[in-house]
């Protein structure tokens, strides 16, 4: 047998269906899922109505991290929901307040080479413990946990070789910022992000986690480090031993491509407005007043992060101008820095400590003022994100946003702060261990449980097929990375409607185009066409499901994003590709078009559309497996699952 990567390991360990060949399509066994609250609720609905008794996985879990504003009763009640079902079907139940699912989730229940499926995109952080973990859509998360496989085109493995050491006041977050200068956020599609190399020894856990979970802009199906002596220091820490196991890579392995870093070499780094890759070193930058600093989320909320910022802080005080804003990631981490005293620094400096929660980031509260500017430890800036569509978000490390808090300005922290302080950051030798969850009821008692409905949760809608000879208007002809944040926007207003289709359905694209929903309802469906990475960012299915909702029949784009592609077909939208791609620049909004696909079309994958307006024809293409065009002629997957699958054991879907 041939050398094998880590993640070639995982893979044929797990390997149910299909070969472990570039490019084709495989069934893998998944160990683990998770969900959170933002598309939880639909994933739940979704694996009611597949009709089994009870989660068949080895280990589900559902989070409670995005939702906890409860500013009426729509949150609330579906954190009752979710926890009713939780009790009903087996599930692990993690409530408000508890920490955010990655690092819940590295902290409690990653172990190194399983594999661990969730829906929300930076599930990937599970990675830096060693896991093979993949972001998905709330119905590929449904299916797992019924026991089925998880499909998957293989992807090429590259290789990231990491050398040296990060020098005083750089870390993990300016390394994965210098990775995606270097491939953008689309180079990392079709593919893994595998690291080697001797700089691997110089990073921790959580370094590690924060670089997988945001090699996720990459547009890469995952990230992943060998497990190692560090990472068994980690679970140790984590009273987690007997989980660890020893996982490298075979010497004189063949990877797919492979980039060379130098730890020693990399500066203070940022991501500029609005996308993670567009990134400088701070010093290029500097000096812009900054009116907002945001330190935490799933990429920068370990102990350790917070830690670094609760030193640099230490007898300093936040600029009067800066709104400093802190989420640490678990009950854990804030127990830990209530122990050592250091908890007390970010008081004394000024900060607002908020709840373990999402929050910022997806725009739950603490918007930046109009034109403010932001700096956040987070992991995505689209423009809009935020809560303030005009604010300007900046991405950075902890050290920088600590530096930027209390100058008031974008600063280089090797500038600010005396290196000695590094020597006070000293990590426990045990974590403290909370173990906040709501376990899984026996069988016999769960059978009883009554899932528990508010008004806001509303039955899933059903689809009808929709190929063959499709006519419409193009309704939106969009631009290159339009992310699922700008087909459907998250934050304080919208994500409480994620249990109601119909009237989340209002709100797509409505940051873009705020007539689309109009003339979506007055055409009664139709076209979209975007350009290059359509749908990158986050895993969220109401991205497809609501447009399917509206009548949406095909999006036709230059390129996708991977998690978007499955999720349009698993809700029955066709996603083809120009073939030509020069093809886009003759389309316009309004446009009559018609397009051939029937089954033989799409099997033979020869799509033609004629754009009646301007009587001319394009052709198209797609990445389409043949069970994928069987998904798409049922209607979408629960259609497929309910009639081919497995019907001894599921109802049909209504």
């Amino acid at each position: 047998m041939h050398p094998k990567t880590i993640s070639e390991k995982i893979l044929q360990a797990h390997l149910i269906d299909g070969k472990l060949e570039k490019g084709s399509e495989t069934g893998i066994k998944i160990d683990q899922t998770l969900t959170q609250d933002a598309t939880g609720t639909l994933t739940y609905l979704q694996f009611e109505s597949i009709g089994i008794d009870r989660v068949r996985n080895e280990l589900a879990v559902s989070y409670i991290d995005h939702n906890t504003l409860q500013d009426d009763f729509r949150n609330p009640d579906d954190h009752r929901f979710l926890r009713s079902i939780a009790e009903r079907y087996g599930i692990y139940f993690s409530p408000p307040g508890n920490g955010i699912c990655h690092q819940l989730h590295l902290e409690r229940f990653a172990v190194p080479g399983k594999t661990l499926l969730g829906s929300d995109s930076h599930t990937p952080t599970a990675g830096g413990i060693g896991m093979l973990a993949i972001g998905a859509g709330g119905l590929d998360i449904a299916y797992a946990m019924a026991g089925e496989p998880f499909y998957l085109k293989i992807p090429e493995i590259v290789e990231v070789h990491l050398s040296g050491n990060l020098t005083d006041f750089v870390s993990a977050k300016d390394v994965i910022l210098e990775i995606l200068k270097k491939l953008t956020v689309k180079g990392g599609v079709g593919k893994i992000l595998e690291y080697t190399g001797d700089g691997i020894k110089n990073l921790d856990v959580p370094d590690r986690a924060t670089i997988t979970n945001m090699g996720t802009e990459t547009g890469a199906t995952t990230s992943i480090f060998p497990s190692d002596g560090i990472t068994k220091k980690f679970m140790d820490m984590q009273n987690r031993a007997a989980d660890w196991k020893n996982l490298n890579a075979d010497n004189d392995v063949y990877y797919d491509e492979k980039i060379e870093l130098n730890l020693s070499e990399i500066e203070p780094m940022l991501a500029l407005p609005y996308s993670p890759d567009n990134v400088k070193k701070v010093r290029d930058v500097q000096g812009i007043v900054v009116e907002q600093v945001v330190i935490g989320s799933c990429t920068n909320s370990s102990l350790r992060d917070l830690k670094t910022v609760a030193q640099l802080l230490k007898d300093k005080k936040v600029s009067k101008d800066v709104d400093l804003i802190i989420a640490p990631g678990s009950r854990s981490v804030v127990e830990a820095l209530i122990e050592s005293g250091e908890y007390s620094y970010f008081i004394k400096a000024g900060a607002r400590v908020i709840e373990n929660v999402c929050g910022p980031c997806i725009g739950m509260g603490y918007a930046p003022p109009s034109e403010g500017v932001s700096v956040r430890t987070i992991n995505r800036n689209f423009l809009g994100r935020s809560g303030t569509k005009d604010a300007r978000v900046y991405i950075s490390g902890p050290e920088t946003a600590a530096a930027c808090a209390i100058t008031g300005k974008i600063s280089d922290p090797r500038d600010i702060f005396d290196e000695k302080i590094l020597k006070c950051i000293k990590m426990p030798e045990s974590f403290p261990v909370i173990n906040n969850f709501i376990n899984p009821l026996p069988p016999e008692t769960a059978k009883n449980i009554t899932i528990i409905r508010g008004p806001n949760i509303k039955p899933l809608p059903k689809f009808e097929p929709q190929t063959g000879k499709m006519h419409g208007e193009i309704l939106i002809k969009a631009g290159d990375n339009i992310s699922t944040d700008a087909i459907m926007p998250a934050g304080a207003k919208i994500l409480p409607l994620r249990s109601n289709i119909q009237e989340i359905s209002k709100y797509v694209f409505c940051t873009i185009d705020a007539q689309f929903y109009q003339r979506v309802t007055e055409k009664k469906g139709g076209f979209i066409v975007g350009g290059e990475n359509y749908g990158q960012g986050s895993s969220r299915e109401h991205a497809a499901i609501a447009p399917r909702y509206l009548g949406i029949k095909a999006v036709i784009v230059k390129s996708f994003a991977r998690i978007h592609t499955a999720n349009l077909i698993n809700f029955g939208i066709l996603p083809l590709m120009f073939e030509n791609k020069s093809d886009y620049d003759g389309l316009e909004q309004g446009d009559i078009i018609e397009i051939s696909a029937g089954t033989g079309e799409l099997e033979n994958n020869k799509v033609v559309m004629r754009n009646l307006s301007k009587n001319s024809e394009i052709n198209l293409r797609h990445s389409l497996s043949m069970k994928d065009i069987e998904i798409i002629t049922s209607g979408g997957k629960l259609n497929f699952i309910a009639k081919r699958l497995i019907p001894n054991e599921l109802r049909t879907f209504n």
